[in-house]
């Protein structure tokens, strides 16, 4: 019989393990001096955030978006514009308001101010738009991202249009981003589990019986939508910051694509597989990106192969959709207490297997 007791040493020593592992990782990649990890890690962090962001809407409500890239836009050129040196802005946007061109904000509060701008447009869109249900929502949602696009390529003052905004500082670290993405995967991981969490995924799997006890299913989605919009704002801001430069033709069909993907490759409504779905999709596209300016194999040459990386992701989700529809696992999440429980039972059958010959052998 497993003791409690020894059950929750198990958990904190996994704890400490993950902890002590995932501050090893940090470390060996901000001191080792790989810049083409430490490039991969950044935006692996910032490509997270974006997922378990969708997830915190898609996955605990039920209600696809298709849009959400529309917010991580406006938090990209938000807090670009507000960063930007003064003198940079009168001669990148020369036509800018007096008020934005005369002011430069530090980092911290130029990445909170995107989130929430893509917070409230979030809540002034979601108004109308979580009032329809099902596939209406991803269709409206799809607008939405158009209407995004089409704003930031005819709104010049602001934007450039269609040319490439530049000069944004590079502000953007691997600890900036480690610790949004750790604070991101808190909060969806405590709303889950919070009543909020508790009552959008009751709506989710049993709308009439949600609404018979009293849950305001849309005041539930609304919340969630302007919580998701938020951090996938921060996201934009701190994607931005790193490349430091960028155009309206990064927000859209691609990017969506590409982060869905990954969000369905781990599970929608899982945070833990928000993470292996990330961390899988990244890992995979990676390696045929790599392939495609062409590979030999002993005597055989194969040419250039480009977009091999997006036909990759198709195929992945077209195989997703045939064989497991739910991810990797689903709505379920990786919990140290059913690790800790399983390694103790291991530990036990094994006790047990070395103890029986000595239990044979004293029997005479």
């Amino acid at each position: 019989m497993i003791v409690p007791s020894v059950r929750r040493e198990w958990i904190w020593g996994l704890r400490s393990f993950l902890l002590l592992l995932l501050a090893g990782a940090y470390l060996a990649l901000e001191r080792g001096g790989n810049a083409y990890l430490q490039r991969l890690a950044i935006l692996f962090l910032i490509n997270l955030m974006l997922v378990v962001s969708l997830n915190l809407f898609t996955g605990f409500t039920g209600v696809f978006s298709l849009g959400h890239i529309g917010f991580m836009a406006l938090g990209a050129y938000a807090s670009a514009i507000l960063t930007l040196p003064v003198n940079l802005k009168a001669v990148n946007l020369p036509d800018l308001p007096a008020p934005l061109a005369s002011i430069t904000l530090p980092f911290f509060p130029a990445l909170i101010l995107g989130g929430l701008i893509a917070a409230i447009v979030a809540l002034l869109i979601g108004i109308p738009v979580l009032r329809l249900s099902g596939h209406f929502v991803a269709v409206a949602t799809l607008g939405f991202l158009v209407i995004t696009r089409v704003v930031l390529i005819n709104a010049e003052t602001f934007t450039r249009g269609t040319r490439t905004f530049a000069g944004v500082p590079p502000f953007t670290t691997m600890g900036w981003a480690a610790l949004w993405a750790l604070l991101n995967v808190y909060v969806a991981w405590r709303l889950k589990h919070s009543p909020l969490g508790l009552r959008l995924l009751a709506a989710r799997d049993d709308p009439w019986g949600a609404k018979s006890v009293g849950v305001s299913i849309g005041r539930m989605r609304l919340i969630a939508f302007g919580i998701s919009a938020f951090f996938t704002g921060i996201a934009g801001g701190l994607w931005a910051h790193f490349l430091t430069a960028f155009s309206p033709n990064a927000f859209y069909f691609s990017r969506t694509f590409e982060i869905i993907v990954m969000m369905i490759v781990g599970g929608m409504g899982s945070v833990t597989g928000s993470i292996l779905g990330t961390l899988l999709v990244m890992a995979s596209t990676e390696a045929l990106r790599n392939l495609e300016p062409g590979f030999a194999i002993g005597s055989l040459t194969v040419g250039p192969l480009y977009g091999l990386s997006q036909i990759g992701l198709a195929v992945l989700l077209m195989l997703l959709m045939t064989f497991r529809r739910q991810g990797l696992l689903g709505d379920r999440e990786l919990r140290l207490e059913a690790i800790a429980e399983r390694l103790e039972r291991w530990l036990e059958r094994r006790k047990t297997a070395l103890e029986a010959p000595r239990v044979r052998k004293a029997d005479p």
